[in-house]
C-alpha cells in the first residue's frame, strides 16, 4: 500500500485553502471519485459534493484554520488522527478522524466526530 499520509495531508490543505483551482486539484489527487464523508452535520458522497461542502464550511467559519492535532496512526487501509480548527487564536473544536483508504493510499471514506469522547461512567 502507498502512503496514505501524504493524501491526508492535502485534505487537511483543502479545508485551509481559498483558491478553488487548488481546492480541486488536491481533491482529484487525494481522493476517490466516490470518496464518501460523514460527520455529525454532513453525509456526503463524491469529490464535487465535498467540495462544495468545503465551501460551504469555509464560508460559515471565515478564516478558520484546519490542522492536525496528532501523529497519524495507520493499520492495514485505516488511518485516524485527532484534528483542531482554530480561528484568530481560539480554538473553535477538536475532532477525531478515521479514514478508509485504497491500496493506492487514496481517500475512500472519511467518518468525523466533533469533541472528545465523554468518559465511560
Amino acid at each position: 500500500m502507498s502512503d496514505p499520509k501524504v493524501n491526508l495531508e492535502k485534505m487537511m490543505q483543502v479545508w485551509n485553502t481559498p483558491e478553488p483551482a487548488v481546492r480541486e486539484r488536491l481533491v482529484d489527487e487525494a481522493m476517490e471519485h466516490n470518496v464518501h464523508f460523514a460527520d455529525p452535520n454532513h453525509n456526503i458522497s463524491g469529490r464535487k459534493a465535498f467540495l462544495a461542502m468545503v465551501h460551504q464550511v469555509q464560508r460559515q467559519i471565515p478564516g478558520a484554520q484546519y490542522a492536525q492535532n496528532s501523529a497519524i496512526d495507520v493499520q492495514n487501509n485505516f488511518c485516524r488522527y485527532h484534528w483542531k480548527i482554530d480561528r484568530e487564536g481560539q480554538r473553535i473544536i477538536n475532532g477525531f478522524d478515521t479514514v478508509e483508504v485504497n491500496d493506492a493510499g487514496r481517500i475512500v471514506k472519511v467518518i468525523g466526530f466533533f469533541g472528545p469522547l465523554a468518559p465511560d461512567s
